[in-house]
């Protein structure tokens, strides 16, 4: 063996670097397939259509650190797309900067719900999520009476923002690439960061040492709707759409980037880099399908596979084999002797 298979062959165990190869090695398949796929053009819209989806994932890896789950994000989403989209037809002068923030509050307020039952109330996430997930949608219709509300009825600065460029790239894209960086400090180097892995990792020695688990679980749901309130308006305004099926079942497409990621459901793993990871092989297909002529029928049955695996491939990573303390075999009195003792025995 080499020196450089030495050095490589613990990267190589990475489930990141794992995904990223795999991620290369489709690309690289589509594109002999359909080499459109791999022009400048082509990975430009990839990583445009991918952006809002990189952004719920960041979040909900957050909340999948703790244990926890957000199945009404997708719910939020639309509520606060619907509200912005309102707002903007009715007072066609605010401009997108005022705008921007109100769906953020409005996605914060809706996030907070959910921290607070879950938090302080010690509810059961995937219970209280599922039933604000109903709730938000519900809300949606009562909201708009039902109506839509559609491009021509929406200001060229609303509907143009997200995919204006700065520095060659897209809104959308650099929306996601600076929620990547803070997510990956936020995660890394912050006390935040640390005690949601130690919630989601052991919630009881947390609370023992100190962890505030209720304010941190609110936080982290909060953020999750704060995130779900931005992506509403990015949605609303790159599609030009505001209806009451906004984004319906997009919950799944976040939850299954997390998994792919290698982000486990268990809590207390997952990386911001995996998040993203996720998010792009799931960009890649979706954007694949129609370029290699596949009927989008399959799409469902595509990423229903691949999260099957990936579920397989997390829980055999965590399995973690107990550790011997003790050897087998001794007396009773043996085992009460100081290792001292034992060490010069043996």
């Amino acid at each position: 063996m080499t020196w450089r298979a030495i050095r490589l062959g613990p990267w190589l165990k990475l489930r990141e670097v794992q995904l990223a190869l795999i991620l290369v090695v489709l690309v690289a398949v589509i594109g002999v397939r359909a080499p459109v796929f791999l022009s400048g053009k082509s990975i430009d819209s990839l990583f445009t259509d991918s952006s809002i989806l990189v952004l719920m994932v960041l979040a909900q890896m957050l909340v999948i650190v703790t244990r926890g789950i957000d199945l009404s994000v997708a719910a939020n989403l639309a509520l606060c797309g619907m509200a912005v989209a309102l707002l903007g037809q009715k007072f066609p002068g605010l401009p997108v900067a005022l705008l921007i923030p109100i769906a953020m509050a409005c996605g914060l307020a809706l996030g907070a719900i959910n921290g607070a039952l879950i938090g302080f109330l010690n509810l059961p996430p995937i219970v209280v999520t599922l039933g604000s997930m109903s709730v938000f949608r519900g809300s949606i219709f009562v909201l708009s009476g039902g109506a839509w509300v559609s491009s021509h009825q929406m200001t060229p600065s609303f509907i143009n923002f997200p995919l204006e460029r700065l520095l060659g790239l897209t809104h959308l894209v650099w929306f996601a690439l600076a929620a990547a960086l803070l997510a990956g400090y936020v995660a890394r180097h912050t006390r935040f960061g640390r005690e949601l892995y130690a919630i989601g990792n052991h919630p009881v020695s947390a609370r023992y040492v100190g962890v505030p688990a209720a304010r941190r679980l609110f936080a982290v749901y909060a953020i999750s709707g704060m995130v779900a309130g931005l992506c509403g308006y990015l949605w609303v305004a790159r599609y030009a759409v505001a209806f009451t099926e906004i984004a319906y079942g997009f919950e799944l497409n976040v939850i299954a980037a997390c998994v792919i990621g290698g982000i486990s459901i268990a809590g207390g793993v997952g990386s911001v880099l995996g998040a993203v990871l996720g998010a792009l092989f799931l960009g890649v297909i979706n954007n694949a399908l129609p370029i290699v002529q596949i009927s989008p029928f399959w799409q469902s049955a595509i990423t229903g596979a691949v999260i099957v695996v990936a579920v397989v491939l997390n829980a055999r990573e965590g399995q973690r084999t107990g550790k011997q303390i003790l050897p087998l075999h001794r007396s009773a009195s043996e085992t009460e002797m100081p290792p001292s003792v034992l060490e010069a025995k043996a």
